[in-house]
């Protein structure tokens, strides 16, 4: 500024200007539509690690919170404070319903819950497996809610549930003692209306129509989400093509590829694994010690090839399904990698574009993976 003051007489131009201008403006509004302007991105927040004193660590973001037993604390030998607490408080939260998919329950957390659930009114039932129906399972019959068993062709391998047509649960983790206390596992929890529909779909479509296995239909109402800027694909086996849109992704992948695994006998996904360390893509492989007896296992020709083959021998089993992709892609759910999963099981798959959940997978294997040895050939 120079201290010259503006002559009144070109302050009141000005003004004239602004009043004509705010004028045409207004009125172009009111004849004519109005672009919305683009939101700029938004700042994703980083992982939070929740300090709890149990068996459990929890990373929460404001899209998903993870939850990933610890068999190797201390206190998980009391068979409490583990990630089924989360899940039995969420139950005791519902209003409406909670729909339940399960492999296998014999978790008293998740008993009760879902017994005081149905005695205030909400809307309870369960599919499970017909080969394991557990004395937990029966004592929620008993109360009066509704099961409904699977036929005897393939497995019911789901692990998800569904609160109030809003929350999903899921994970490789089986509502056991076992599952939680003894086994590595994941569970996440989403909050999505859309996903939430993608599950009750898969939920009715056994409840109430019976349908399992090859019988099911490809009708995943949202295969692709898009939450707090995150892309979510959504798919379900054997009907939604899982093995082939997994091979895509690992075909695509440039850089690294970890797969933590309870078990690989998928040709499809081998092949894809091989191709990507011919050309040059570290392939890094963690599994449970239980898959090299699977019959169709390719894993020695897999560490002949050049893949870092890494076997787990703790005493309680790795029970993950999850692909992490170029630090970018993780890939989880129930869904094993193998040919069973694809064409005889019924599971579900997530695959989230999201770097700081592939962090936190990857940080676990740094973190672990000293207990593992080395498979040669």
């Amino acid at each position: 500024m120079n201290g010259k003051s503006i002559p009144t007489s070109w302050r009141i131009v000005a003004a004239l200007v602004g009043l004509v201008t705010a004028a045409v403006l207004t009125w172009r509004g009111i004849t004519q539509p109005v672009a919305t302007p683009t939101p700029p991105p938004q700042i994703l927040a980083e992982p939070l690690t929740t300090s709890v004193p149990g068996p459990v660590a929890v990373y929460q973001t404001e899209t998903w919170t993870l939850y990933l037993t610890q068999p190797d604390h201390p206190q998980a030998r009391r068979n409490r404070g583990g990630a089924d607490q989360y899940l039995a408080q969420a139950i005791d939260r519902a209003q409406q319903s909670v729909y339940v998919a399960t492999y296998q329950l014999n978790l008293w957390s998740l008993r009760d819950a879902l017994r005081r659930a149905h005695e205030r009114g909400v809307a309870v039932a369960i599919v499970a497996e017909h080969d394991h129906v557990t004395p937990e399972l029966e004592e929620l019959r008993r109360a009066g809610i509704p099961v409904r068993l699977d036929g005897d062709k393939g497995l019911m391998h789901h692990k998800f549930v569904v609160i109030d047509g809003l929350e999903v649960w899921t994970g490789s983790m089986n509502f056991t003692v076992n599952g939680v206390y003894r086994n590595e596992n994941n569970l996440i929890h989403l909050t999505s209306r859309r996903l939430a529909a993608n599950y009750q779909r898969e939920f009715d479509e056994m409840f109430r129509e019976g349908r399992f296995g090859a019988a099911s239909r490809a009708d995943t109402p949202y295969p692709v989400v898009r939450l707090n800027g995150l892309r979510i694909e959504n798919m379900f086996s054997p009907d939604d093509g899982v093995a082939a849109r997994l091979q895509t992704l690992l075909r695509g992948a440039r850089e690294r590829i970890l797969v933590l695994a309870f078990s690989w006998t998928s040709d499809p996904l081998t092949r894809a694994l091989r191709e990507a360390h011919q050309r040059g893509v570290r392939v890094e492989m963690g599994v449970d010690e239980r898959a090299l007896q699977d019959q169709g296992n390719d894993l020695r020709a897999l560490a002949r090839a050049g893949a870092w083959i890494w076997v787990d021998e703790s005493r309680g089993v790795l029970h993950h399904k999850v692909l992490v992709i170029d630090g970018q892609i993780v890939v989880l759910g129930s869904y094993n990698f193998t040919n069973n999963a694809e064409t005889r099981n019924d599971e579900n798959v997530l695959i989230i574009y999201d770097p700081r959940l592939a962090e936190i997978f990857e940080t676990w294997w740094q973190e672990h993976q000293p207990r593992f040895r080395l498979l040669e050939d």
